[in-house]
């Protein structure tokens, strides 16, 4: 890896970290074996995403990269090739841990430049995955978001979430601020294959359940749906009825889609796993990195139509099921810092 090119000295003012910043950490315990953490200063900690991205936002804050929850369809794998990293492998087990992130946060959001804008977390790899057990950033930079009353939100597959859950409540009560929780599908076979290092979809629908029991109002978003795999008319049903049973006061659904890097990941473990598929998968994404938009919108279909037979929202929350513990001013933002687009 080329840490030279991302530190400073001949990168210049676009590097990602500090200078001898970097250091790497094998830790050998059954939670973390066989990933690597590489522990950095990072210079910049609120990006800015770019102007033709999708996302109702425009500010994120990435405390790592590459993620432990290993999906392999996962499209952020593309920002492990900027550090000379594995899009594969390495991206499931190779961690950077921006260490300085809740100190750093703090400082940007006092800057007289800061606006005060809405920051969204999880849209590239999950502020909860494996990793924040041991280096528990997320409390800080909560903090720090509490203290200045920012507005944020959080996506995760996570339900290390729930650890924070008295810091949220602070939070919920001087800002905004908005937690939703992806689970796709509930079916357990084809969640230990493509989703292997995450909390099983029950579980995370359990903590979408403790979380709007405890008054934070939380929505699923339902991706990615996967076609021939997770999209049968059973599939979507089981689904969002355990969506509306979790209490979540929304579902949106959101098909799969395949980036370079990831779409290269994805089709080879298609080939492993279902090498019957990989023709049909082919063909749906000729296009591009989007299925087709009738697609799309067939499933967006189904999946609303099911979630007003079901009436998701607050009314139908039920007795709590608690989770077992861990398993447009210029802004900070650097050139190398820059967020790619969930959608």
């Amino acid at each position: 890896m080329r840490w030279e090119n991302l530190t400073e000295g001949p990168a210049g003012p676009a590097a990602l970290f500090g200078a001898g910043a970097v250091v790497t950490r094998t830790i050998d315990t059954p939670e973390f074996r066989g990933i690597t953490f590489h522990e950095v200063r990072a210079r910049s900690i609120v990006n800015r995403v770019p102007g033709a991205s999708r996302m109702p936002f425009e500010w994120t804050v990435n405390p790592y990269r590459g993620c432990s929850h290993a999906c392999v369809y996962c499209f952020a794998r593309k920002t492990h090739s900027y550090l000379d990293l594995d899009t594969g492998l390495g991206f499931d087990s190779q961690i950077v841990v921006k260490t300085n992130a809740p100190e750093l946060l703090r400082r940007e959001l006092a800057a007289p430049r800061w606006s005060g804008a809405h920051i969204a977390m999880g849209t590239n790899v999950d502020c909860y995955q494996r990793a924040e057990g041991r280096y528990r950033l997320m409390p800080g930079i909560i903090e720090a978001l509490r203290d200045r009353a920012n507005p944020f939100s959080i996506l995760t597959k996570g339900t290390l979430i729930l650890r924070d859950l008295p810091l949220l409540r602070e939070a919920a009560e001087v800002t905004e601020v908005g937690i939703s929780v992806s689970a796709g599908f509930t079916d357990t076979a084809l969640w230990r294959t493509v989703e292997p290092g995450t909390p099983s979809p029950a579980a995370r629908l359990n903590a979408v359940r403790t979380l709007t029991d405890a008054g934070i109002e939380c929505g699923v978003l339902m991706a990615p749906v996967i076609p021939f795999l997770g999209d049968s008319p059973a599939q979507l049903r089981a689904t969002v009825r355990a969506v509306a049973e979790s209490g979540a006061t929304s579902v949106t659904p959101l098909v799969l889609h395949l980036r370079p890097g990831a779409r290269e990941w994805f089709t080879a473990w298609l080939g492993e796993h279902h090498p019957h598929l990989v023709e049909r998968y082919e063909r749906m994404y000729a296009g591009g990195s989007y299925a087709p938009t009738w697609y799309q919108r067939m499933i967006t279909r189904q999946v609303h139509e099911l979630a007003a037979e079901f009436g998701i929202g607050p009314a139908r929350r039920g007795a709590a099921r608690p989770i077992a513990g861990p398993e447009r001013p210029d802004g900070p933002a650097s050139a190398g810092a820059t967020q790619l687009t969930l959608l």
